[in-house]
């Protein structure tokens, strides 16, 4: 199963390797679309992918962090 996502990420938190701890402490397999940062701001558009259960865990990991994730369709993703 693969999901999109978006991530905004709070300025406290743009220099740190949250993806990268993400699939550490979860079992997801990610492919990064799109990523805009600036020093006040990062937005990366991830799609994950793995069981629902496993795409669950790796957003509720992403929230409790304090990272906003939205949910993109597939349409928005080829726009």
């Amino acid at each position: 199963m693969k999901e999109a996502i978006d991530l905004i990420f709070p300025q406290n938190l743009i220099q740190e390797p949250i993806v990268y701890n993400l699939c550490k402490e979860v079992s997801i397999i990610f492919n990064i679309r799109r990523a805009k940062v600036t020093e006040k701001i990062g937005e990366i558009v991830l799609e994950l992918e793995g069981s629902q259960e496993e795409i669950t865990q790796a957003k509720d990991w992403l929230k409790k962090r304090g990272i906003k994730v939205e949910p993109i369709t597939h349409d928005t993703l080829e726009g």
